[in-house]
């Protein structure tokens, strides 16, 4: 634990410096608007969240104009987004126990976020980190679960322990901007496919080693070794 603390230290320390401005990506003007997109990336892009969102905040403002309207009526809304279905039935009732628990205001809590349907502990906590200022754990997705196990962070594949095992290395002050720190740096450097191993700031600190070899002037990566 002790050697993987102090690469957390150095991962941390070179994060900062490649991406001192690293924050959410999504579009919001208050901790309602924060939630519903939130359940709206669900598996969708920020970018595309982005698209629809002023249109469906400028038809349903807060929690009372989404608790009324008819599920139809926010489907044709987000559409284009994935899972538009499940998630413009959970929206209508997640803003439902809003109103009738929370005086139609956005519940500031873990406990009482999970408790709203199409939330998890990802989505509460990014809006707890980024409305609330409130860091409870940190945000993990599909890019922090893959950061986590490329720089031998997490052996873990649950999300939940994921978020527990980089709990415990790094310091609370920072659980909210390395959330945004790792998914910066897996769209631009590291992703799914061909990472960059090339040009990024964590190669010293990241036990994913990548042999190359070169085809028609270009680096492959071939192999990866996790240690």
């Amino acid at each position: 634990m002790t050697k993987i603390k102090a690469r957390a230290r150095k991962i941390l320390s070179a994060l900062e410096k490649a991406y001192p401005e690293a924050n959410c990506t999504l579009d919001f003007r208050n901790p309602f608007q924060l939630l519903i997109s939130t359940i709206l990336s669900a598996q969708a892009t920020d970018v595309s969240v982005n698209k629809v969102t002023p249109m469906l905040f400028a038809k349903f403002p807060d929690a009372e104009s989404f608790a009324d309207a008819k599920e139809s009526k926010i489907r044709n809304c987000i559409r284009s987004i994935g899972l538009y279905k499940t998630k413009a039935q959970n929206i209508r009732n997640a803003c439902r126990i809003i109103m009738e628990l929370h005086n139609g205001k956005v519940p500031a809590t873990m406990k009482e976020l999970t408790e709203l349907p199409g939330v998890g502990r990802k989505t509460a906590n990014i809006v707890l980190g980024n409305a609330f200022g409130k860091a409870e754990g940190i945000a993990v997705d599909t890019h922090v679960t893959r950061l986590s196990g490329r720089l031998g962070l997490s052996a873990e594949k649950d999300y939940n322990k994921i978020e527990k095992d980089l709990m415990r290395l790094f310091p609370s002050t920072k659980w909210v901007e390395i959330s945004h720190m790792l998914i910066a740096h897996g769209r631009k450097v590291c992703p799914a496919r061909s990472p960059k191993c090339g040009e990024c700031v964590l190669r010293k600190s990241c036990p994913s080693a990548f042999a190359f070899e070169k085809k028609g002037g270009k680096a492959k990566a071939i192999k990866q070794v996790y240690g």
